[in-house]
């Protein structure tokens, strides 16, 4: 059975997806990418955004830092598992339901987040420049964002035209990728098999390379950008496992 509700807005999606999208080996890198995070921006700041945070993985490693954190995610399900995790740290987040597309807070974070790939879900280009607009204007004068992202160039160099895994209860994982809309979107399908059963999901994005991703950033009137091939802050070139960017605010 194929979902046919738009995918970022089905929470079947995120409840059936979950497991494969977030295993355990995912939570316990977020401490250490949360470091590397504050040393690769040099952050000295106090508040914190976390646009698209899901289930709360680095918000609530921010707020284990006593940073003043929020945490937009339009997913109600994802939410309350990002509440649960905040509860069992006993740390204080503020959970906000909004599309990141109508999220703007004036000046009100010195630092600000999209990572795991959580930027360029929407197929016109105006909306992608609208959320860099806005996480902008909502960055005091001197804030800095971190966008972590696959990279055009990485999908390009290691091509797979279908690849699967096995998560930790069995279920069978099939991933069949691919590129349209002339290597501007990728387009996915995810099918999980379990007890003999299999549901089918197809989601996409745009796929940014370094240039591109920084021309945006640039024309929503960041006044820098710096790219890097992780978070830890490596260069951004042929071996490079993610693209990030890091754009401060002029």
């Amino acid at each position: 059975m194929v979902s046919a509700a738009p995918w970022f807005e089905d929470e079947d999606f995120w409840r059936e997806m979950y497991p494969a999208m977030f295993p355990p080996d995912r939570f316990a890198a977020a401490p250490g990418q949360v470091e590397q995070i504050l040393r690769l921006t040099g952050f000295a700041g106090h508040t914190v955004l976390d646009l698209c945070c899901g289930p709360g993985r680095h918000a609530v490693c921010f707020a284990q830092h006593d940073f003043r954190v929020t945490g937009v995610d339009r997913t109600p399900f994802l939410l309350e598992r990002a509440r649960e995790r905040a509860a069992e740290a006993g740390v204080e987040v503020e959970w906000v339901e909004r599309d990141m597309r109508r999220f703007e807070r004036p000046g009100a974070f010195d630092l600000a987040c999209s990572l795991f790939t959580s930027f360029g879900y929407f197929e016109d280009p105006e909306d992608d420049l609208r959320v860099l607009r806005n996480l902008r204007a909502s960055l005091a004068p001197g804030g800095v964002l971190v966008i972590d992202v696959i990279s055009k160039e990485k999908v390009a160099r290691h091509w797979q035209d279908a690849f699967c895994s096995r998560l930790e209860d069995g279920t069978l994982v099939v991933q069949c990728p691919e590129v349209c809309a002339d290597w501007t979107r990728l387009r996915n399908e995810w099918t999980l098999i379990r007890d003999g059963r299999s549901k089918t999901f197809r989601f996409e994005h745009t796929i940014y390379s370094g240039r591109e991703l920084k021309d945006r950033l640039l024309s929503a009137g960041f006044a820098a950008v710096d790219l890097y091939g992780d978070l830890e802050g490596r260069a951004y070139g042929l071996d490079a496992a993610r693209l990030v960017a890091v754009a401060r605010n002029g």
